[in-house]
């Protein structure tokens, strides 16, 4: 089971009541005189209706917007054809919605299929030279498929098209006699290239259309895809040619062998102009097949759903994959396996049509994107699937089935929209039209001189709308001879903002709101509070202080920012002094300055640096003034060995590091100092070495040499080693070679024979 949806109001910048509204479907507007408490601000009246209620606010004065249903046209559905020529199958026709923004509204449609309903089915054939004899069954099945018809409806149509492809290279051979005759030579008859001709619009008449069937020949062309989406949209787009009946179930059964050309392959002809959806029959003839590219898949399939057109592909079994894809991308078409001769035509379009019509599938067509619509359907036989489309399977003629349909505007709408949903491939549709309620109706008091407004401003949702020279909540602030600007700048601050974002600027005066809890926001700018302070043990102020202005006040025996330190300073005195004199203690730790460290600020200060180069080495930035420089030093000494003690060490200008241990009096700049430079006994241990530039450059240029050189080895490697594969491969190719010794019939040798005709051998 589904939890029920909390109500909550998100609100926003809220500043009149159709703010509020518009800010979330469950807040509400209270309208009620002296609603809010001194110094609250008037979003206050926005919430949710029942913490409205819990504040005090009567349900009459609360204003929250429901939704608004009309059915505007409900006629009674048809049960069968016999008494009027246009049935109805769906309820209701039309309605209209008022919407709360994110509020949904959901209402009901039913469909029902009649008995008998009109069928329209237009045959379109290849007549490509490979469904020679697929023509052949289609002229003796004519009276077959005009009975299988009559077994569905008695108010059956047929008519027949047929289509081959563009007669453009390189689909078609352009030489003017393959135009003529594109079929085989002992092909007797055959009808010149075309690409899609319109041969029968609907008719009930069983003999003339065998009779339009029988005239029909094969032709050819030279690819194996055909034409196939050319034909289809011609015969969608063109209603009236064709014959559609307005209220009738609209089917194209397409048969074919073959694959199909789609947008872009027209390219290939040098045909550049993108197929525009309409219709170009010239005496039945798709006029523009050789300068209008084919239609996408997408154009194909719009055009089916707008024109309420179900497709049944009857194609062979080398087709049947391709066709399967095609039906995933065309809502509400069918595909069946012919045989060799398509003999068993007619029980496909038997079987097809019993699917299709059996499968109720409800949609809409396009929203702008603030619309929402979804759909529950409540199927006879239980089942089914919902979402963007309701679908129910198995639905029986005479049977009806309902659908529950949801439609939500996410935020206002700028204008009214309408759109339509109803099942695919029925004519039958419901017309939504659907507008926002996005502004309240208070039905307030027609007077420019309220009492509640001081009698200078009149009352709108229970809010003050002042005369132009008098500014406040209750329009008690006169500004005559005034400048509003100043006034606001006396409520502002630093950034800028009247009185912190947390009052409102009266007479230039903030009046600070409250906080929940009972406390209020104080100073000259509402910036004080005192519920801001630091914590301390999940404590204002540690407990031991007083939050006052955002600010911890402490208890005479604490400290620190939080309250959180006893005032001490045990921890901090080594040798009977707080922090050796180099620091101050807080929170009972030193706190040492720059230079001296934790814990008692007595080790290794290392701002003396500069004194030991001078003293030392005479070098570094005190050299020339070391004695006025260094004078807090009282002795310095150069040895050999450091005493006992972890030293310090700091590094000279050359980078040398200088070792060094301190004896510190008590003070911030009053020590001794021992120290030994490296310089004198270890120097060149300890002083870094100058890189040797000469062996980096010289190891660069090296490396990139040898580098280079092992590529021209590889790339050397790569070419031997093809040329020898090569030459192997002419050996073994010159191994298998078996040559005859013949004579050139052309050659006459050089030496000539002559017999003397005298000579008898003897």
């Amino acid at each position: 089971l589904q939890s029920p949806e909390v109500e909550v109001c998100t609100k926003t910048a809220i500043n009149s009541c159709s703010d509020c509204i518009k800010s979330g479907a469950y807040c509400g507007w209270c309208k009620q005189l002296n609603f809010t408490k001194p110094g609250e601000q008037e979003a206050a009246r926005c919430d949710t209706q029942a913490a409205l209620k819990e504040r005090g606010c009567m349900e009459e004065d609360i204003i929250s917007p429901k939704n608004v249903f009309f059915n505007v046209k409900n006629s009674t559905l048809s049960k069968n054809t016999d008494t009027t020529d246009d049935p109805i199958q769906l309820q209701p026709q039309e309605v209209y919605l008022k919407l709360r923004p994110g509020l949904s509204k959901t209402f009901r449609i039913n469909f029902q299929r009649i008995e008998g309903y009109p069928v329209d089915l237009y045959y379109l054939m290849d007549l490509s030279y490979s469904m020679e004899d697929d023509l052949r069954s289609i002229k003796s099945l004519g009276n077959q498929l005009f009975e299988a018809l009559q077994g569905i409806t008695k108010k059956g149509r047929i008519g027949f098209g047929s289509f081959v492809d563009k007669t453009v290279l390189p689909f078609t051979n352009t030489n003017p006699e393959k135009l003529k005759k594109p079929c085989a030579e002992k092909e007797q008859f055959c009808q010149p290239a075309f690409g899609y001709r319109h041969v029968l619009s609907m008719t009930a008449d069983k003999a003339t259309f065998q009779k339009e069937v029988n005239k029909q020949n094969i032709s050819g062309n030279l690819d194996s895809p055909e034409g196939t989406l050319d034909a289809i949209m011609q015969a969608a787009v063109c209603g009236d040619r064709i014959g559609w009946r307005n209220s009738s179930t609209r089917i194209i059964v397409l048969t074919t062998d073959d694959g199909f050309h789609m947008a872009g392959d027209g390219k290939l002809a040098g045909i550049l102009e993108p197929n525009d959806e309409k219709c170009y029959l010239e005496n039945k003839i798709y006029s523009k097949s050789s300068e209008m590219d084919y239609p996408s898949v997408g154009q194909v399939a719009t055009q089916l759903e707008n024109n309420n057109i179900q497709p049944i592909f009857a194609v062979t079994k080398n087709m049947e994959g391709v066709y399967r894809k095609l039906s995933e991308m065309i809502p509400k078409s069918e595909v069946g396996v012919l045989s060799e001769d398509s003999r068993n035509v007619v029980e496909l379009i038997k079987a097809a049509y019993n699917r299709l019509s059996s499968k109720v599938t409800v949609t809409h067509d396009s929203l702008p994107d603030n619309v929402k619509v979804t759909y529950t359907p409540k199927c006879p036989n239980g089942g089914g699937s919902g979402g963007d489309t309701g679908v129910c399977d198995n639905v029986g003629v005479g049977m009806m089935v309902s659908f529950d349909v949801t439609v939500t505007a996410k935020e206002c709408l700028d204008r009214n929209i309408s759109f339509t949903i109803g099942p695919l491939g029925i004519k039958d549709k419901l017309k939504v039209s659907v507008s926002t309620r996005c502004e309240c109706e208070c039905d307030d008091p027609q007077t420019d001189a309220h009492p509640y407004c001081n009698r200078q401003g009149k009352v709108n949702c229970g809010m003050c709308s002042c005369k132009d020279t008098f500014v406040g909540q209750k329009c008690e602030c006169s500004i005559k001879g005034k400048d509003v600007s100043s006034l606001k700048a006396a409520c502002q601050k630093d950034n800028g903002t009247e009185c912190e974002g947390r009052g409102d600027c009266v007479c230039g005066v903030c009046q600070c709101h409250a906080i929940p809890g009972g406390l209020a926001y104080y100073g000259t700018h509402c910036e004080c509070e005192n519920e801001s302070c630091e914590k301390y043990k999940n404590q204002l102020c540690g407990g031991n202080g007083k939050c006052i202005c955002k600010n911890c006040v402490c208890d005479p025996e604490y400290e620190g920012p939080a309250c959180q330190c006893k005032k001490s300073d045990e921890q901090c005195r080594s040798d009977q002094s707080v922090c050796n004199g180099r620091g101050t203690c807080q929170c009972n730790q030193c706190k040492c300055i720059e230079g001296y460290q934790r814990p008692f600020c007595k080790f290794c200060p290392h701002t003396f640096k500069k004194c030991i180069e001078c003293l030392g080495f005479q070098t570094g930035p005190f050299s020339k003034n070391c004695s006025e420089a260094c004078k807090s030093i009282h002795k310095f000494e150069m040895v050999d060995t450091l005493p006992p003690g972890k030293p310090c060490d700091v590094r000279d200008v050359e980078n040398c590091r200088v070792f060094f241990t301190t004896f510190q009096l008590v003070g911030e700049d009053n020590y001794t100092t021992n120290k030994v430079c490296m310089f004198i006994h270890v120097h060149h241990t300890e002083c870094p070495e100058l890189p040797n530039i000469y062996g980096i450059i010289g190891g660069s240029i090296a490396g990139v040499a040898l580098i280079g050189l092992l590529i021209l080895l590889l790339i050397k490697g790569i070419i031997y080693m093809n040329d020898l594969k090569e030459f192997r491969r002419f050996e073994n190719e010159k191994k298998k070679a078996k040559w005859t010794d013949v004579t050139n019939p052309l050659f006459q040798n050089a030496t000539t024979t002559v017999a003397n005709p005298t000579f008898t051998g003897e």
